[in-house]
């Protein structure tokens, strides 16, 4: 991960300078400084390129003079207008424009200690990179910059300031780590183990194996999991940061709950060969959990926190689940299986049963990639959010705003519920075409018992095909810190 380190405003006499300009300002600071010490050089550059600042623009400038390798000028627009989530897209497209740089420092002067903050974080978001299984690589193909300095008024109390940031980031890269690994080695037995290397943090790690699994009747999931060779896990991670370890709680925990097919081939039912080596990322909800749970032991949140993941392989077999086959769930509702390939709700619906029977915890919020429908409907900007409470809902649709990992509510009623009758069990696991993820979403209602819950459908936005402001294509950590946002601000004494 990149290093940051905050100093003093001082204008560097080498390496790249990045310099973060309001829309219409004239010079000042360090900016000044640094068109004066190279004649001039800055100033025209930004009259013929005709950069004004404009949020998201950029404006670079090859060896002005006084030493400087490079300047790299990011558009802020209106400086009145300044948001979290705007600064943390400038540090995003000042780390775009430096990874040719062996060193580099950032102009934040101007910024308060926290604006400071967030543009580091966002640098570091866009600063990751998956390259552990590139073996001949070019050296002038790899990114040269590991540390930036940001050049701040105040730099102690940017760095207090940046530290929870710090921890957040690291959650964001595990969640992206997990993601991208391939699944003959991210099975769920490894990332069960990659879950218990979280204890380092302060984090209670429990690992349910089938024997255990079967004893307490996770049938639902179970039967996913019966075509592999891969036997599934089911990881519960707690983070008692309100009440301590031992201590008796004052408020219920807060649950966070993610699907964790490894792979998905659809079962019997299986995918087209085009396009299923994506199915490696079909557990980016369980990643999105595991993140988070991270990035809140990381920065110390004042919260009781669980949260856990149903890992499972669904493979076609001869001792796969066939279409048609009836299980019966922890819940003891059965349920009748049309489609092998609608897996991931049967994985939820036991692990969110067993959720609130162990511990009643004061909401449930779900994450998975469950529908190609949410694609069709939403396509690649928001995660659907299904709720039965409006005001976690609201909470939830806010979070998304501040962190840029935006949601579009949609509808639960008793019409689509009826799409998932069945004729010999007590549901059937899809509905038809119609309102696909819908009744997704209804099923898994079914296993709520009224607890105030909130269902994430993440399908459409757990991997990029394109470079993003804070991210770069690939895994993108959907939910930590849209879900950070959440318990940072509405669940903290």
């Amino acid at each position: 991960m990149l290093d940051i380190a905050f100093a003093k405003p001082v204008l560097p006499r080498s390496g790249a300078l990045v310099l973060l300009v309001g829309e219409g300002e004239l010079p000042t600071g360090l900016w000044e400084h640094a068109n004066s010490a190279t004649n001039g050089a800055i100033s025209r550059a930004f009259d013929a390129a005709g950069f004004t600042g404009a949020k998201g623009k950029t404006c670079t400038i090859l060896a002005p003079g006084a030493g400087l390798s490079r300047v790299v000028a990011v558009g802020l627009g209106k400086r009145d207008a300044l948001t979290r989530r705007g600064l943390e897209e400038a540090g995003g497209h000042a780390l775009a424009g430096l990874s040719r740089d062996g060193t580099a420092s950032l102009a934040a002067d101007g910024l308060s200690a926290e604006q400071a903050a967030n543009v580091a974080l966002g640098a570091v978001l866009r600063s990751y990179r998956f390259d552990r299984y590139r073996t001949k690589e070019k050296p002038e193909d790899k990114p040269k910059l590991t540390e930036l300095a940001m050049l701040v008024d105040d730099n102690a109390a940017a760095t207090a300031a940046f530290t929870p940031h710090e921890g957040v980031a690291k959650g964001v890269f595990l969640s992206r780590d997990l993601v991208s690994e391939p699944a003959n080695i991210l099975n769920p037995a490894e990332m069960a183990r990659r879950c218990e290397a979280l204890r380092e943090l302060g984090i209670e790690v429990e690992v349910l194996g089938p024997g255990e699994l079967q004893k307490l009747g996770f049938g639902a999931l179970l039967g996913v999991s019966q075509g592999s060779v891969n036997e599934p896990r089911v990881v519960v991670m707690q983070w008692h940061g309100a009440s301590g370890h031992g201590k008796k709680a004052k408020e219920k925990s807060l649950a966070f709950i993610g699907k964790g097919v490894t792979f998905d081939t659809g079962g019997i039912s299986i995918k087209p060969a085009g396009g299923m080596e994506d199915m490696k990322w079909d557990m980016a909800g369980a990643g999105a959990v595991i993140g988070l749970m991270a990035a809140l032991a990381g920065r110390k949140a004042r919260a009781d926190v669980v949260g856990l993941v149903g890992l499972v392989e669904n493979m076609p077999s001869g001792t796969a689940q066939r279409p048609g086959d009836v299980v019966k769930s922890l819940s003891g509702q059965t349920i009748e299986v049309i489609n092998t390939d609608a897996e991931g709700r049967l994985v939820l619906a036991d692990v969110m049963w067993y959720c609130q029977q162990r511990f009643d915890p004061a909401f449930m919020v779900d994450l998975a990639t469950l529908t190609g429908a949410i694609i069709i409907g939403l396509g690649h900007e928001h995660a659907g959010l299904f709720s039965n409470d409006d005001a976690l809902a609201n909470k939830l649709l806010a979070a998304g705003l501040d962190s840029g990992e935006k949601l579009w509510r949609m509808p639960l009623n008793d019409e689509y519920d009826k799409q998932i009758k069945s004729d010999i069990a007590d549901m059937k696991n899809v509905g038809g075409r119609p309102g696909g993820s819908i009744t997704a979403a209804q099923f898994l209602q079914r296993f709520v018992n009224g607890k105030p819950w909130a269902h994430l459908d993440i399908a459409g936005m757990a991997w990029s095909s394109k470079d993003a402001p804070t991210r770069p294509k690939g895994a993108t950590a959907f939910g930590v810190r849209l879900l950070d946002r959440l318990v940072a601000e509405h669940h903290e004494g």
